[in-house]
């Protein structure tokens, strides 16, 4: 799926379909194993329809943020409610880690849809990365956005 994702949507990730590869399944495959402050979210219906990875920051001041990274839903499970149930879940499980009050992503400003989802989940913009990615002679920006998880 990450593959697919970096086919369907290039202007959407940092990574390339073709650097990817070059990392091979070694790379992937120890990334997916999660960690406390690790891990990736799938969702099923019954293939699998999208997916979602969540890291903690590292640094000890640092851990109180979270990152949503590699977002993506395939385009014939888009519209059906797939991103929603991914970022809860990740939301939630997030919810669960002491000390982390804060969760972060990046989304480039074409994508409306990501965009809309992100902003109904009470995710706030505090900025924009400008030429954030480029491919040839293409530029895309990025918002930068953060939700303020509840915590005690």
């Amino acid at each position: 799926m990450r593959l697919r994702a970096l086919k369907d949507n290039p202007e959407a990730f940092a990574s390339t379909y073709e650097e990817t590869l070059i990392r091979g399944k070694a790379y992937f495959i120890h990334r997916i194993h999660p960690k406390e402050d690790a891990f990736y979210l799938g969702a099923f219906e019954p293939d699998l329809a999208g997916m979602v990875y969540f890291r903690r920051d590292e640094g000890r001041k640092n851990l109180h943020k979270g990152r949503i990274l590699g977002m993506y839903v395939q385009p014939e499970s888009r519209g059906r409610g797939v991103g929603k149930v991914l970022l809860q879940e990740v939301i939630t499980q997030a919810n669960q880690l002491s000390g982390l009050e804060q969760l972060h992503l990046m989304v480039v400003t074409t994508n409306d849809a990501a965009r809309a989802l992100y902003l109904s989940m009470g995710f706030e913009v505090y900025g924009k990365v400008l030429q954030a990615f480029k491919e040839g002679e293409q530029y895309w920006d990025e918002e930068l956005m953060v939700l303020r998880l509840k915590f005690d």
